[in-house]
């Protein structure tokens, strides 16, 4: 019972504390894409390629060598851009449930940047939303990416609005 209750968090054991120094997300593209990935963030939102590890043992299969990771700083955030291949063990597990990653950046001007990314071969989905129909009551559009991905593109907040959210 005492060992049930440690697993599920009742009692307390020993651990040594963990600090995380950063979250970085992964956006999985499949093979040999992530290059274009990569080129595509940089053009459309002004991401910065920090660092790239090509794939060891696929170098010379590839005229372009595939992404076992690109890091990319995009608006004060790192996120990981890798090629993934149908036998990668990492390869994300493909179910018939709910689920995905919608990942989101504010703008001042939420029409140019989905235009930006449409005339760069990303597709607008709907209509930009506005006050009661977006986040926190600013403007908010979406756009998935040639890689599958789903960019929601906002304004940012106004004290306001997100104090108009907070208290319906």
């Amino acid at each position: 019972m005492a060992e049930q209750e440690v697993q599920n968090g009742g009692a307390e054991k020993a651990v040594p504390a963990v600090e995380f120094t950063a979250v970085k997300p992964q956006l999985l593209v499949e093979a040999p894409k992530a290059n274009d990935a990569v080129q595509f963030y940089k053009s459309v939102f002004g991401a910065e390629e920090v660092g790239r590890t090509n794939h060891p043992k696929r170098k010379a299969e590839q005229e372009t060598p595939l992404i076992l990771s690109a890091e990319l700083k995009l608006a004060g955030s790192i996120i990981l851009v890798s090629d993934i291949l149908a036998d990668d063990s990492s390869a994300p597990i493909k179910t018939g449930g709910m689920g995905g990653v919608v990942l989101c950046l504010e703008t001042q001007d939420v029409d140019a940047a989905i235009a930006k990314a449409v005339s760069a071969g990303g597709v607008a989905e709907g209509e930009i939303a506005e006050g009661d129909g977006a986040c926190c009551g600013g403007r908010v559009g979406k756009v998935k990416d040639p890689f599958g991905f789903v960019w929601l593109v906002s304004s940012p907040p106004t004290k306001k609005e997100c104090d108009d959210v907070v208290e319906a």
